[in-house]
C-alpha cells in the first residue's frame, strides 16, 4: 500500500455494508440487511479520531437509521454527483482528496475512486471497479468488508 496519511474515510453502503441485495415488502417497504462487523470499523475510526462520510446513490432511510446508530458524522442520501459532496465535506474539514480513503463497488463510485488517497472494493465489486482501485479486499460486501477496509487503512490514519 502507498504511504499516504488518511485524515477522511468514505463510505458507499449498497454493496460495501450490505450486500447488495434489497428485500422488498408487500406494502413496499424497503429492508437492508447489515453486518454488526462494520459497526466496529466505525468504532476504530472514531478511537483515531477520523470522521467518516456515507455518500450513497440509494435514498433510503434504513441506511439513515443505521449511520445514526453508529453515530456516523456525515451522511448524504440519494446523491448522483459523489465527487462533488465529497469535495464539500473535504473543504469543511480542510482535508484534501489525497487524504481521503473510499471504498465503494460499483461504477457510479469509480470517479471518486480515481482521486482519493487511498481508493478499496469488496471482493465482488462490479469488475471494472476492481480494475481501478488501489486494493480489492478479501470480504464480500455485507461481509464486514467495510471494517476489513478500515483495519488496510489503519496503519494511514491520521486526525
Amino acid at each position: 500500500m502507498m504511504d499516504r496519511t488518511i485524515r477522511l474515510v468514505i463510505s458507499d453502503i449498497d454493496g460495501v455494508w450490505t450486500d447488495g441485495g434489497m428485500y422488498l415488502g408487500e406494502f413496499g417497504e424497503e429492508f437492508k440487511k447489515f453486518n454488526v462487523r462494520d459497526g466496529w470499523g466505525v468504532r476504530m475510526l472514531k478511537e483515531h479520531g477520523i470522521p467518516l462520510c456515507i455518500i450513497t446513490g440509494e435514498d433510503s432511510r434504513a441506511v439513515e437509521l443505521r449511520a445514526k446508530k453508529l453515530d456516523v458524522d456525515y451522511v448524504f442520501v440519494g446523491v448522483d454527483d459523489k465527487v462533488s459532496v465529497a469535495k464539500e465535506i473535504c473543504s469543511k474539514l480542510q482535508v484534501t482528496l489525497q487524504e481521503t480513503a473510499f471504498i465503494g463497488d460499483d461504477l457510479n463510485d469509480l470517479d471518486l475512486l480515481q482521486r482519493v488517497g487511498i481508493s478499496a472494493c469488496p471482493a465482488d465489486a462490479y469488475p471494472t471497479v476492481q480494475e481501478e482501485v488501489d486494493h480489492v479486499l478479501i470480504k464480500k460486501g455485507g461481509q464486514g468488508v467495510f471494517r476489513e477496509f478500515v483495519e488496510y487503512i489503519r496503519p494511514h490514519l491520521y486526525p
